[in-house]
């Protein structure tokens, strides 16, 4: 077995704990597989680095939970940057496990965390990956929960995060009928 592939495992093997399910599966498993879905669709040619952080950017997300921190803006940002951190040392020590050097295992952990995004076509990458399973899976279920303008509001964030090439692949997708409402009032 590789050792992209024995770390790809081993990420599954983590978040197969997760706690929550989604359509009978563990939700942070299903997240996982679906990023590296839509990364192979979006970046077939995409580097080991990018492969890895795309399929752990959650890695056991469930472990900290958001109601740790205060439940405001800057709250929330502390969960956030909190959890890169965790995910970036959860990935370094399974890679090290797998045999990957530090270059590669800190390669990872400035994707996973997003480092200089615009400026890192990788790390800019993942959050269009990151953006578009967000509209393809999730938005339609966070649109049920929230007003309308906070939909808009959020998806209007999401795609100010995006790439050109990550608008013109989120625009190509088959969104649910209410999703694609909002992607065009946020747009609009």
């Amino acid at each position: 077995m590789s050792s992209l592939n024995q770390v790809l495992d081993a990420i599954d093997a983590a978040n197969s704990r997760d706690p929550t399910l989604e359509d009978g599966q563990p939700a942070a498993l299903l997240y996982g597989r679906r990023m590296s879905a839509q990364l192979a669709r979006f970046a077939p040619d995409a580097s080991e680095p990018l492969q890895i952080a795309t399929r752990g950017q959650h890695i056991e997300r469930w472990s900290i939970p958001r109601s740790d921190f205060p439940m405001d803006k800057p709250g929330y940002f502390r969960w956030r940057n909190a959890l890169k951190d965790i995910h970036a040392a959860r990935l370094a020590a399974i890679m090290a496990a797998a045999g990957y050097g530090q270059e590669t295992v800190e390669r990872v952990g400035q994707i996973v965390r997003k480092e200089r995004l615009k400026q890192d076509a990788e790390a800019q990458t993942l959050e269009d990956v990151a953006c578009l399973v967000f509209l393809e899976f999730y938005a339609a279920d966070f649109a049920g929960k929230h007003d309308l303008e906070k939909c808009v509001d959020i998806v209007a964030k999401t795609w100010r995060k995006m790439s050109d090439q990550g608008h013109a692949a989120a625009l190509a997708l088959a969104l649910p009928e209410g999703v694609g409402a909002v992607v065009k009032r946020a747009l609009g």
